[in-house]
């Protein structure tokens, strides 16, 4: 990870054909089907597309996306995996 980058604070966002199919915490290991189609898996604040059911299976070959950011696109399929980090920084005290 780039340094600031949080793997508990990094978001992955699913879209299906442009519309929001859900959002998920890097900080979580977890496999996600999509829409029957697609399969991706978090693991170790990384995220990657596993399994997919188009013909020229590119959306696999991609790298891992982290909480530094990152897309990984299936064009057959419309789906779109896309991480962001909430960079909005915690205030644990303030002194006067």
């Amino acid at each position: 990870l780039s340094a600031g980058a949080d793997p508990d604070r990094a978001v992955l966002t699913i879209t299906v054909d442009g519309e929001e199919y859900g959002t998920y915490s890097l900080a979580e290991d977890q496999q996600i089907e999509i829409n029957g189609t697609n399969t991706c898996e978090i693991s170790d604040g990384e995220v990657r597309m596993v399994q997919a059911d188009c013909p020229d299976q590119l959306c696999m070959h991609q790298k891992a996306i982290s909480g530094s950011g990152g897309t990984i696109v299936c064009l057959p399929n419309r789906v779109v995996l896309s991480v962001a980090s909430d960079s909005e920084p915690e205030v644990d005290s303030i002194t006067g």
